[in-house]
């Protein structure tokens, strides 16, 4: 199993000022310490509040992909995407475009993470057309249509009822081969994991406690992959959830036995965020004892 980073709270002691060579200093760690991915909300605003270990709209917020590119440039080995980008947020020829730029820059190291977009209040906020979730879905499918359009070297028109493009000119092409993962969050069972079995190169999932609740998602999507005559197993199966790695909440143990449970249930890459990263410590807790344990799983 793979363990990977979300880092999703910008709120650090020092203020606004300090975030830059706090974030720095978690992205080496992670990476020192075998962390295979790293990834950022796209998102604008916060997105917690009330009982969330995420703050309000009003606390500090990135702009993911300067922030992936900020990161990319002091890392040597991570993966690096968006936890997921919201389609509606950028025209998809320009995220592609962008996705390239990092996939570039890193040496081959860029997921295109991808969503139809939730959080209405930012997209209103800030401006942003938030068409109805039908709407944002078939969106999401043309979107990921252009990507990989864009990715095959085509230099072709494409015609779908929400874009149209002139031409897919996509120079230079991404590192990655046979392009930069395609990964599809989300768990719902008629549309996203249909999407993902016809496109993705991932799926992503909240890891709850009910690990049941997982087989049962991934037995969803074997089915649809079974409908569209797609490999199951050639879809990376991925999870989101959160570690608190301190005294009082939870041990290296309690972490590696959530992971053998999720490896059991067909997990191969289990994404933690951390409400206490910028202490650094579970970082590297996560290094010496965790990744090691996990990695035959």
């Amino acid at each position: 199993m793979k363990i990977g980073l979300q880092v999703p709270n910008f709120t650090w002691p020092g203020g606004h000022t300090a975030i830059a060579g706090k974030l720095a200093e978690i992205a080496a760690t992670a990476d020192e310490a075998g962390f295979a991915s790293l990834w950022v909300m796209d998102h604008f605003f916060q997105i917690g509040g009330g009982s969330s270990s995420l703050g309000p709209a009003e606390d500090e917020m990135l702009e993911s992909y300067s922030t992936l590119s900020y990161m990319a440039g002091l890392t040597k080995h991570v993966k690096l995407g968006t936890m997921v980008t919201g389609v509606v947020y950028r025209y998809p020829g320009i995220l592609a475009k962008t996705v390239t730029t990092l996939d570039v820059l890193s040496g081959g190291r860029a997921y295109l993470g991808i969503g139809a977009a939730w959080f209405e209040r930012e997209a209103l906020g800030l401006g942003v057309p938030y068409p109805p979730l039908a709407e944002r879905f078939g969106r999401l499918e043309e979107a990921v249509q252009i990507a990989l359009q864009m990715w095959s070297g085509k230099h072709e028109p494409y015609h779908g009822k929400y874009y149209q493009l002139a031409e897919t000119l996509c120079n230079p092409l991404p590192l990655s081969s046979p392009h930069p993962p395609i990964l599809i969050g989300g768990s719902g069972e008629k549309k996203t994991l249909r999407l993902v079995a016809k496109y993705a190169d991932a799926c992503n999932l909240f890891a709850g406690a009910d690990v049941a609740a997982l087989r049962h998602k991934l037995d969803v999507l074997k089915q649809h992959c079974d409908q569209v005559g797609r490999d199951y197993a050639s879809i990376e199966k991925t999870t989101l959830s959160s570690a608190w790695l301190a005294s009082g909440h939870m041990g290296p143990a309690d972490i590696i036995a959530q992971c053998r449970q999720m490896a059991e249930a067909g997990i191969q890459h289990a994404i933690f965020n951390m409400p206490n990263v910028q202490d650094i410590t579970p970082l590297k807790i996560f290094g010496k004892e965790i990744i090691p344990a996990v990695s035959g799983l």
